[in-house]
């Protein structure tokens, strides 16, 4: 069982370098922050699972990796949820309205979802997550399927968000599992939460075992209209794809690779992809960063 995400080099010509202005910065624990800036070209083309390469102060050439969270075309935003992990990230968690900091983007592969499995179950761990709301904000502006997704989200730190206890009933959810973030309560599409942190609220355990909890209590006919999404640690996505080839689901991951160019250049960042004709090394900032889940975690990979 397979699916694909959209053709390769599908995004050439789609790039834009430009002058983003900071609109706002609101900081959260465990040094994360989520990053609104005015990026109009980047906006109007940006799908989920596609990313932009931030340039995070003029004195720091090599640019940084971040996954796009949100994204409104029609006021030339987009949203970047990330965590301070060095000295480029430290550095723009220092922006502030109005100053200004260079993008590119779009740039890769997004999810393609499939109208004949209008179940979505989004997977997102820690700065995994952003593409997931990504994914599941543009489904709600679909018409072209009865779109029903769910989304879970892991993290071994707090949440970057308030957490809530949910108002959307969820069948085979384990009781424990009642946190939820707002803004999908907001906009009506029920979310669940895993740590192994102690987090209240949150399901004990993997994010992925929380899916293979939810995912079999479904019959066949539920699991016959289901896709799977995931992006988070490699480990994560390995434990997704194990999860997807146990119920014969398609399932499409987001890889999160260091990158230098970012741009298919240098190929960094080029992974092993099982194919029909062989193992093909493949870039994850162009030819990804969403691959079918099955082609990177085949069967008879160590």
């Amino acid at each position: 069982m397979s699916s694909s995400a959209e053709p390769l080099h599908a995004h050439r010509g789609s790039i834009a370098l430009e002058q983003a202005r900071v609109l706002s910065h609101t900081h959260f624990e465990a040094d994360q922050h989520v990053l609104r800036l005015h990026a109009p070209r980047c906006a109007a083309r940006a799908a989920a699972g596609t990313f932009v390469h931030v340039r995070c102060a003029e004195d720091l050439p090599l640019r940084r990796p971040m996954s796009i969270m949100r994204t409104n075309a029609d006021h030339g935003w987009i949203d970047l949820l990330y965590k301070v992990t060095g000295i480029g990230s430290r550095a723009l968690a220092q922006l502030a309205p109005p100053q200004l900091v260079s993008v590119l983007g779009p740039i890769g592969r997004g999810f393609v979802p499939h109208p004949q499995r209008p179940r979505v179950l989004a997977i997102g761990g820690g700065i995994g997550i952003p593409p997931m709301i990504c994914l599941v904000e543009q489904l709600q502006s679909r018409r072209d399927a009865p779109w029903n997704p769910l989304v879970l989200m892991g993290s071994e730190l707090p949440f970057p968000f308030r957490v809530r206890p949910s108002r959307i009933l969820l069948p085979g959810m384990p009781a424990e599992a009642i946190g939820a973030m707002p803004l999908l309560e907001e906009w009506g599409v029920p979310s669940r939460l895993a740590s192994r942190a102690d987090l209240p609220g949150c399901f004990d355990g993997f994010v992925t075992d929380l899916a293979r909890y939810w995912l079999r209590s479904l019959d066949r006919s539920q699991l016959a209209e289901l896709e799977i999404f995931a992006c988070g640690p490699g480990p994560m996505l390995a434990a997704t794809a194990a999860v997807a080839r146990e119920l014969q689901l398609p399932c499409q991951v987001a890889l999160e690779e260091f990158m230098a160019c970012a741009v298919g250049g240098c190929a960094g960042c080029a992974v092993a992809v099982h194919t029909a004709a062989g193992v093909s090394m493949q870039r994850v900032c162009v030819d990804g960063p969403v691959f079918d889940a099955y082609s990177i975690y085949a069967l008879n990979q160590n």
